[in-house]
């Protein structure tokens, strides 16, 4: 054999091992959904002594994510949710949704974006769809609580999140969001 169908035939099976290793069959959530605030970034630069040892200095912050396809509303919903933009984000994953009306992505986005413009009616609609599509996961069940607790309906919140711990008991998003309606309920207030 030549080098290059030697190198053909080996980029050909990276690519296949690379593709047994995708899963396709499960919605995993995204991260811009999760309730978790995600761990402070430094950004300042600046290295303390515990940053210097055998590896160097840190690695230069990365820029903000941006979607592969600019024009994918899905990754368009995904970014303008993450930069507070709820408007925006639901104009997209309503536009995905419209597209595709078995996209789960589009719709837990659609659902997400709702709950955080106070649209309950209309979130309410989207986690039926899911709840349709997926069945009643740990996830989404997750994600329902939530919303129930950003209305201030603690105890909707807390069946619901009951259900998801049942069903997934050590998720840390699910422990998260109980210990947070334990402090709404003690405060009186709904989650912002």
């Amino acid at each position: 054999m030549s080098f290059g169908v030697k190198r053909s035939v080996l980029v050909a099976i990276t690519g296949l091992l690379w593709l047994s290793g995708c899963e396709t069959t499960s919605l995993k959530l995204p991260d811009f959904l999760s309730s978790a605030p995600p761990p402070p970034v430094d950004t300042t630069g600046a290295i303390g002594p515990h940053d210097i040892g055998e590896k160097g200095p840190p690695a230069e912050p990365l820029p903000p994510a941006m979607p592969s396809k600019p024009n994918d509303d899905v990754n368009l919903g995904r970014e303008n949710f993450r930069q507070g933009n709820y408007g925006l984000a639901e104009h997209h994953f309503r536009r995905a949704v419209e597209a595709g009306p078995r996209d789960a992505d589009a719709w837990l986005g659609l659902a997400a974006s709702y709950d955080r413009l106070k649209r309950f009616d209309l979130a309410d609609r989207a986690y039926k769809q899911l709840f349709d599509m997926l069945g009643r996961t740990p996830e989404l069940l997750n994600n329902q609580g939530y919303s129930y607790m950003l209305r201030g309906d603690f105890a909707h919140a807390r069946a619901t999140l009951l259900e998801a711990q049942a069903k997934d008991p050590k998720n840390p998003y699910i422990a998260n969001n109980i210990a947070l309606l334990a402090e709404s309920i003690r405060t009186h207030k709904a989650v912002r």
